[in-house]
């Protein structure tokens, strides 16, 4: 497979984005004051660091396979930790970071959705498509958390 120029700048700008998703889930990690988030911000970090991954094999001249019906958004159950008073300042800390991030994984989908049209190998398409989805399903996971927590 052999990439257009226009498609070449796109993966790059894409991988951009998700470089600066692998360092802010780092970064938010550290800062959590909850565990059950700092675990959620690590898993997002290697479900980033795995779509950089892809991008990075998309350049090298081949697609990986990937999974189109993906459930993580669904299927994730965040045990709420903020239940009762006494944490209100680490409590509004999290949910900055929580909700900071659901803005990112919007922005970042917005990326692939419109991204996605421009390349024509069809297995390149399926993995963008693949990786948007998954994308709003991190932002999901978000609301979640934020929801269990009574921050949504």
């Amino acid at each position: 497979m052999i990439l257009t120029e226009k498609e070449t700048t796109i993966i790059k700008d894409l991988q951009t984005q998700e470089q600066n998703c692998i360092e802010k889930y780092g970064k938010y990690a550290s800062q959590a004051q909850d565990t059950e988030l700092k675990s959620l911000f690590q898993t997002l970090q290697k479900s980033e660091q795995q779509h950089y991954d892809s991008l990075s094999q998309v350049l090298s001249g081949s697609v990986p396979s990937c999974n189109c019906n993906d459930t993580s958004g669904k299927d994730y159950s965040p045990k709420a930790t903020y239940t009762g008073a006494g944490s209100e300042e680490a409590k509004k800390s999290d949910c900055f970071l929580a909700t900071d991030c659901i803005g990112t994984e919007k922005m970042v989908s917005s990326e692939y959705n419109s991204d996605v049209f421009v390349f024509g190998d069809t297995n390149v398409r399926k993995l963008l498509a693949d990786i948007q989805v998954e994308e709003q399903n991190h932002a999901e996971m978000l609301y979640k958390y934020k929801v269990a927590n009574g921050m949504a």
